[in-house]
């Protein structure tokens, strides 16, 4: 049924992530209700809505990883494509930026 999928560790420690988010999140909102706040996104948000925001930009930053990693290897002349393990901390990093600051 999943043989179409291609199951890295990477793509694992990826979706494990957040799913980890989803059961963090949904613990604290049971604990600590959220308030809209308004940071550097152009609306007040909730804690829900920079996670998903968040989740949203981590999915496009890991898109655009796989679709330039071909390109990224001729133009500087790597042996290989470069590991996607820097793709997920770059969405790590734009994630705590966005729940953090957004």
């Amino acid at each position: 049924m999943f043989d179409w999928m291609v199951w890295t560790t990477p793509v694992a420690v990826f979706f494990s992530c957040i799913g980890l988010m989803l059961v963090g999140m949904t613990v604290w909102e049971i604990k600590s209700p959220t308030t809209m706040r308004k940071g550097f996104l152009p609306m007040a948000t909730t804690r829900g809505d920079r996670l998903f925001i968040g989740l949203l930009g981590a999915a496009y930053i890991n898109l655009a990883f796989v679709g330039i990693a071909g390109w990224l290897t001729e133009r500087l002349s790597l042996n290989g494509e470069p590991s996607v393990w820097l793709s997920l901390g770059l969405s790590i990093v734009w994630m705590l930026g966005v729940m953090r600051k957004g």
